[in-house]
């Protein structure tokens, strides 16, 4: 094939927008692409395109991109249309290396060695500052020091730019900032660097040694960054060194894909790109391949919501306009909408459908259920296991292997040897706040959360066990007998297994049937989003679940945790635009009155003065998220004497009073039959019973 025929054989195939980008060679080139648009097809074509009409050396073509699984596709797409000499790697691969070949030069001696894992380092830190941690907030921990990392904060300057972030693990910053200096000291004596020393490290001798700097500017002399909208600070200014005052840059990105603020990651670059850079073309990939028009709807929907002229107003925050996908596929099935019972029918439901969808002839492995955060999974795997259909986990180990699931299970094994049969669900939670179970969920995010939210699965199961098997036949030994019988069942084959997957471990990958479950506040926007950057981010999120899917979309919640609970669950706000039923409803934001106590207004929370969402924040009247102002020994009687009272009447404890009822009653320090008969969750007839009782407590907890 003559070369010009090779040359046109790389563009063929693509569409107008695709072509424009492969053929645009030289200069900056911003890229805005959308989900499903082929953007890996462009700039593959695109870089194969120029090292065939010589407008690049191989070798002198850096693509940089996020992933390790990314980075590998590329190379091999690259090597299929010729182009098999380029640099395809991922931002700390492409420096480690650098770092290897001029450590020598410009250091000196041998490269200290790279640590793996954070976590044994963090603990001894904290060890060494006479700290108390565990598994879950050395994550957290870790988490965060990364964050200040790639933002290129050193532990001085950590706790006032972190002013506004939620506290890791609980701990107030100062605490972070002396364990992140303990760990920063420790990796130093040990002559170690960890991958974020990678990037730092490489920085600081590009600034600082012109030689070497002029060394790697020679060696590569055109750049491809894709999913630019995930670039932190730090390596932005990796690639500022590498360009150094060269334009020749090509990014790619969609703002409305920026999913790891949490990780520092910032879509301003990608916004920014064009004032940065004058005169840099722009092109807009929205000629969706992956999906069908009604999925595509969907995701135009969801974004097209947020981006109303009310809406920009209210938030009083940057919102980049969303572009507009347009869909190639043929037509398919609409969107299904399920409002289910509780947890365990909504995970049934699921599991029923994809039968369906199995006996339809869709691949297992076509198949994924994608949740807000891995604590979610387990009604899934016991739904999908009880099914006898076959799953597989990403980003997350099975329930029964996590950390703390296996360390509950041999603390209630050793229970059951020594505790009597009497009221099993509050022996299991006493036994569980050892691991750090809690009545109320923590505020924080990350692997706190996700360990609680692991627990207190196990928690709502001993509730459900001893209703359906009744307390008389209930026992702790039985209780356990029943985990480790689950444990076992779910071993499920991974092979053309059902995906299970957290919203974000599913980026960058897609399938026919997609089910996006636990859509309810709380879960999706979490809770802990209280901002409105915080709940941009979560929209983002959901429109990267929509957008994995090709064919089928599900979308689900349930009013209720538990079978039997209070329905007191709403559905996502995100879904007000998307469900057909909903459409010119009212918000979830406009709350209905529903007896004499409640005003024409929202209720508001005590302390922040924002409207309260849920039964249980109404209840205890102020926010989850704002801090608790109940002295524990009050508390802790409270729940003592409600334990007494529902044994004597053989009764689950939740009859007598619920949780969120005996926070409300310990905040409030109600000092008359009165005061304590205005509180929400406490009737005429509750009053009359337990009135006395209570009062006596609050008035002496002792």
């Amino acid at each position: 094939m003559s070369g010009a025929l090779l040359e046109e054989s790389i563009l063929n195939g693509l569409d107008e927008e695709q072509r424009t980008v492969a053929s645009t060679l030289t200069g900056p080139l911003c890229v805005l692409a959308g989900a499903g648009t082929g953007k890996t097809r462009a700039i593959t074509h695109r870089i194969a395109y120029g090292v065939q009409t010589g407008v690049y050396t191989p070798q002198q073509v850096l693509a940089v991109t996020f992933t390790a699984r990314a980075a590998a596709e590329m190379r091999t797409r690259l090597r299929d249309l010729g182009a098999g000499g380029v640099q395809a790697r991922t931002f700390h691969a492409a420096a480690l290396r650098q770092l290897q070949y001029f450590w020598p030069q410009a250091v000196g001696g041998p490269l200290p060695a790279l640590v793996d894992h954070k976590a044994q380092l963090i603990a001894e830190s904290a060890r060494r500052l006479r700290l108390s941690t565990d598994r879950a907030a050395i994550r957290d921990v870790a988490a965060e020091i990364e964050w200040a990392k790639v933002s290129m904060l050193t532990p001085d300057a950590y706790v006032a730019a972190a002013a506004g972030r939620s506290e890791p693990a609980g701990m107030d910053l100062i605490t972070v900032s002396r364990i992140f200096s303990a760990y920063e000291d420790l990796k130093i004596d040990r002559n170690l660097i960890d991958f974020e020393d990678v990037l730092l490290t490489t920085v600081a001798i590009l600034e600082e040694d012109e030689k070497v700097a002029a060394t790697v500017r020679s060696q590569y002399r055109h750049f491809v960054v894709d999913e630019y909208q995930d670039v932190s600070p730090l390596q932005q200014r990796l690639l500022d060194l590498w360009l150094g005052e060269r334009r020749e840059l090509c990014v790619v990105g969609d703002a409305s894909q920026t999913i790891y603020s949490f990780t520092g990651a910032t879509s301003r670059h990608l916004l920014d790109f064009t004032k940065r850079y004058q005169g840099a073309q722009v092109v807009k990939l929205v000629r969706d391949y992956r999906s069908t028009p009604q999925v595509v709807r969907a995701a135009n929907t969801l974004l097209s919501a947020r981006s109303s002229e009310a809406d920009r107003r209210a938030a009083g925050t940057t919102w980049s306009e969303p572009l507009e996908l347009i869909a190639q596929r043929s037509a398919g099935p609409e969107p299904v909408f399920t409002e289910c019972t509780d947890d365990e029918a909504e995970a049934a439901e699921c599991a029923r459908r994809i039968g369906v969808l199995l006996d339809q002839g869709v691949k297992a492995s076509e198949i994924a259920i994608l949740y807000r955060t891995n604590g979610q999974s387990e009604a899934y795997e016991q739904a999908l296991a009880s099914a006898g259909i076959g799953y597989q986990l990403r980003g997350g180990e099975r329930f029964f292997q996590r950390r703390e699931v296996r360390d509950a299970l041999l603390q209630l094994r050793a229970a059951a040897r020594t505790e009597g049969d009497d009221d099993v669900p509050q022996q299991v939670r006493d036994v569980l706040a050892s691991l750090g179970y809690t009545s109320v969920a923590p505020q924080n995010s990350g692997a706190v959360r996700e360990k609680w939210e692991s627990l207190a699965a196990l928690v709502g199961l001993a509730d459900e066990l001893n209703r359906t098997r009744g307390p008389e036949s209930f026992t702790l030994q039985s209780f356990v007998a029943e985990l480790e019988e689950r444990a076992a069942a779910q071993h499920a084959p991974t092979v053309q297994g059902v995906t299970l997957a957290s919203l974000h471990s599913a980026k960058g990958l897609e399938w026919d049937a997609v089910f996006l479950v636990g859509l309810s506040e709380g879960l999706m926007p979490i809770s802990f989003a209280d901002t409105q950057e915080g709940i941009d981010e979560e929209r983002r999120l959901l429109y990267v679940g929509i957008t994995r899917a090709r064919i089928h979309l599900s979308m689900s919640w349930s009013t209720s945790r538990s079978p039997g609970g209070r329905a007191s669950r709403k559905p996502s706000r995100f879904l007000d635009a998307l469900r057909p039923a909903t459409a010119g409803k009212a918000s979830f934001r406009q709350p209905r009155a529903k007896s004499a106590r409640t005003s024409t207004g929202p209720v508001m929370c005590r302390v922040c003065k924002r409207p309260l969402l849920t039964g249980s924040e109404r209840k205890i009247g102020r926010c989850t998220e704002c801090p608790a102002s109940y002295e524990e020994e009050t508390f802790e009687a409270l729940r003592a004497w409600r334990l007494t009272e529902a044994r004597e009447k053989d009764v689950p404890a939740f009859v007598i009073f619920t949780d969120a009822t005996l926070v409300a009653i310990a905040e409030a320090k109600p000092r008359s039959a009165e005061e304590l008969g205005a509180l929400a969750g406490i009737g005429t007839s509750k009053l009359e019973r337990y009135g006395d009782a209570v009062l006596g407590i609050i008035n002496d907890p002792a």
